[in-house]
């Protein structure tokens, strides 16, 4: 997950990549995401952190972290 240290993430949801100089928008659960990931955190990890901050089931919050690190590895980030 080298590329994801390289992340930095306002508090607007703009997380920049200081490598690459890429920009991306990410929601405020997408960046809970990203931050549990950046510290080494795994999907599970990532999960109970959305489930522990929004009322959403298991299943759900899965699904999502699921779909969502697939992007990041789609990107080059993981």
């Amino acid at each position: 997950m080298a590329s994801l240290a390289h992340l930095t993430i306002n508090s607007d949801g703009v997380a920049f990549n200081t490598t690459s100089g890429d920009t991306f928008l990410v929601n405020p659960s997408a960046s809970m995401i990203l931050k549990v990931f950046q510290v080494g955190g795994s999907p599970e990890e990532a999960v109970r952190t959305l489930t522990d901050a929004y009322e959403v089931s298991h299943e759900q919050a899965h699904r999502d972290v699921v779909d969502f690190h697939d992007r990041l590895r789609s990107l080059g980030l993981l």
